[in-house]
């Protein structure tokens, strides 16, 4: 059939039945998830279930099925298949065991998002909503800090500079956006359009100046270095790392001498664990040193399946201590360790999985390119902030890996199936 006798074809379609309307709509919720995932959880939920549906009617199956079986899809939804089997085994009520499970359920949007983006033009569009969405955030952080009365929080969750959601989910946003402007920025300064990149410069260092000034996770402070130097030793020459280097420890020096808040920050890290280690304080860093030291041991009485789909708070219940107020007597369903809190509830099973994912979507983004970069770093943030926290069963941090590598993963596997056909 020509392209002219096609294109007849579908204007004859009624709309509920042209792809491209599908396609085109698909697009547009992809990019209502970007915009609303620093603002809202509900909104978030309502397009994520409503992308599947529009999703659905352009599958041509047989290239989905194949995409499925391809391990960069098959292991997200692994994670969930054990989730939900899972709940057999665990000695949690039903209630907790269902509840466990909904967590590793936006894994599967994953495969639908890859295979959309592989065929769509707009991946670019919901990258870029993301990054706008996230600097009027940043903006409207800034407002709050001088009229917290504009904060949506109640008030006594109130937080410095935090508008909606919290303080956490802000800082993995601004650190996301502003190391992911790293690679446009040298590649335009290299193609000499240093209008543009100065402007994204001004928007990377607004980010900071807000994490410095305003308000900025610990994890975000930790994993902020690791990022810049994976950014370093991937795309830039040993005398521009050099160069660099330079330039972040002056920034580093000014913003930790000019910022009161960053340097309290940083100081609570050695505050926190001396009092827990000296008065068993349930401190933010003691408090995890705690769950992270009962967890491995209820991951060593069943280390190769687990204690099955929530059972975790059952655990720390029956570990807690009687003394109130102590670190050792919380009781919390999240050891705030992602690898932690697969291990106590599939064991080694699950750990294969999770990092078979993590490998697996990192290998995905090892191509050069800016979509490649984004993706990557999505992955490489997503690994290291799971060390102090479950970010891919959270809910904000774990769409953030979801959107970012159902995005830029369609987008990747795009551009190498036009390069196959092309050799």
């Amino acid at each position: 059939m020509s392209a002219h006798s096609a294109n007849e074809k579908a204007a004859t379609l009624p709309i509920w039945r042209d792809p491209a309307r599908w396609r085109t709509t698909s697009d547009v919720v992809a990019i209502l998830i970007a915009l609303s995932l620093p603002w809202s959880t509900s909104l978030v939920g309502i397009f994520g279930v409503v992308l599947l549906i529009v999703i659905t009617p352009t599958l041509n199956l047989p290239v989905f099925w194949t995409l499925l079986k391809r391990p960069i899809s098959a292991a997200p939804v692994a994670l969930f298949v054990l989730a939900l089997t899972g709940t057999l085994w665990s000695d949690a009520a039903w209630g907790a065991r269902l509840y466990a499970v909904g967590p590793t359920a936006k894994l599967l949007v994953l495969p639908f998002l890859m295979y959309h983006f592989q065929f769509s033009t707009r991946g670019n569009w919901v990258l870029v909503a993301f990054l706008i969405s996230c600097a009027l955030l940043m903006l409207m952080s800034w407002l709050v800090l001088l009229h917290p009365e504009l904060s949506l929080k109640p008030p006594d969750f109130a937080e410095r500079g935090v508008f909606v959601k919290n303080y956490i989910d802000q800082s993995q946003e601004f650190t996301l956006c502003a190391v992911a402007l790293a690679y446009p920025v040298v590649t335009l300064l290299r193609e000499k359009r240093v209008a543009m990149a100065l402007l994204l410069i001004a928007v990377a260092l607004g980010f900071f100046a807000n994490m410095v000034f305003v308000v900025v996770s610990r994890t975000a402070v930790v994993t902020v270095p690791i990022l810049f130097a994976v950014f370093a030793l991937l795309h830039l020459r040993w005398r521009s790392i050099a160069l660099l280097m330079c330039a972040v420890v002056l920034l580093a020096v000014a913003a930790w001498f000019s910022s009161p808040h960053l340097r309290w920050t940083a100081e609570t890290f050695t505050r926190d664990y001396r009092l827990y280690k000296e008065q068993n304080i349930p401190t933010s860093i003691g408090l995890r040193l705690e769950f992270w030291r009962k967890s491995l041991g209820f991951f060593s009485e069943a280390p190769v399946i687990g204690h099955g789909t929530g059972a975790t708070r059952g655990l720390f219940e029956r570990a807690a201590t009687a003394v109130p107020n102590q670190a050792s007597s919380e009781v919390i369903g999240n050891p705030h360790n992602q690898t932690l809190n697969v291990a106590v509830q599939w064991g080694l099973v699950g750990i294969v999985v999770l990092f078979g994912i993590w490998t697996l979507h990192l290998l995905l983004f090892r191509g050069d390119g800016l979509v490649s970069w984004v993706g990557l770093l999505v992955v490489v943030q997503n690994i290291f902030t799971s060390l102090f926290n479950s970010h891919i069963f959270d809910f904000h941090e774990g769409w953030m890996y979801v959107l970012g590598v159902g995005v830029a993963g369609g987008m990747v596997l795009k551009e190498r199936s036009l390069n196959a056909r092309r050799i």
